[in-house]
């Protein structure tokens, strides 16, 4: 496919191409696991435009699509957090250079998202930017959007070197971004909170391992201990919530947190997912590893 792009599109000699195609590295050389991660990071979006296509998305396309959308723009963005703690524990640069692909896509879906919100009201854009200016949790979600198209626009090598010490600072606010979409997404969920919750504690662990001093951030102990502390942060969220937003019984739900006989609460979920960043450290520690081939003479 890349050869196939090169030939339609040749580029005059000693010129520099200013950008790469998803599927290749740095060099411009066809990667199979960016090619494999682009492709499972559209699966979603194809499977939701498959379902519009085949007449499955039920009474209201629209907006089942777009909660189907949004909700994976939480889920990318909180996968691109996740990129830089994953790469370092690791200790495998091939993750980390996959940054910038999750994180471009994360803007890709909530663009994609506002888009389908515009269609569900049937592209009058009057009264979609009236919406998003009355209503609370639409101007969230379109501060959140803003913010990430700032980032997507500063993503690139050049704004890099433009921007210096500044480029990481601006980047750093990908996590109230990502708080924002997460606070949208509890407006959105009203009483169903359960991913909602899951997605809160997850992003509590990233906050929390970035809290940690740079030498803990990678000792078994310091990555166990976030396990609890980040089951607990999703608890108290979620008591949080149901307290100041509901009139529902937040003690209660906070008690059922801890109780296992009907099954784990999200917040217990979330402690699991933290848990199995050691375990997924130790596993990859343990893979076979490739011996290197014999030098011949």
């Amino acid at each position: 496919m890349t050869a196939v792009f090169r030939t339609a599109f040749p580029r005059p000699a000693g010129r520099p191409r200013p950008f790469t195609w998803p599927w290749e590295d740095r060099a411009g050389r066809l990667s199979v696991l960016r090619a494999a991660v682009f492709a499972l990071l559209l699966a979603p979006a194809a499977w939701v435009a498959a379902e519009a296509a085949l007449g499955l998305l039920g009474p209201e396309p629209w907006k089942a699509a777009l909660r189907e959308i949004g909700l994976w723009s939480i889920r990318i963005l909180l996968l691109t957090l996740a990129v830089t703690p994953i790469g370092r524990i690791l200790a495998e640069p091939r993750i980390l250079a996959l940054r910038r692909l999750f994180g471009l896509t994360a803007l890709a879906y909530a663009g994609l998202h506002l888009a389908l919100y515009a269609g569900h009201e049937n592209f009058r854009l009057l009264a979609v930017a009236s919406e998003i200016v009355l209503r609370f949790y639409l101007a969230i979600g379109c501060v959140a959007l803003l913010g990430l198209v700032a980032l997507g626009w500063t993503s690139t090598d050049g704004w890099v070197r433009a921007l210096g010490p500044r480029w990481k600072r601006l980047h750093a606010l990908a996590f109230p971004i990502a708080a924002l979409g997460v606070f949208h997404f509890f407006l959105q969920s009203k009483s169903q909170l359960w991913e909602a919750v899951l997605a809160a504690g997850l992003l509590a662990w990233l906050l929390l391992w970035r809290a940690l001093p740079m030498d803990w951030r990678m000792r078994w102990p310091a990555l166990l201990a976030l396990a609890p502390a980040t089951a607990l942060a999703a608890a108290g969220i979620e008591y949080a919530w149901y307290a100041l937003a509901t009139n529902l019984p937040a003690g209660r739900i906070l008690a059922a947190n801890l109780d296992i006989a009907f099954g784990l609460r999200p917040a217990v979920w979330a402690g699991v997912a933290a848990l199995g960043v050691p375990a997924l450290a130790l596993l990859w520690r343990l893979r076979p590893q490739r011996r290197a081939a014999p030098v011949r003479a």
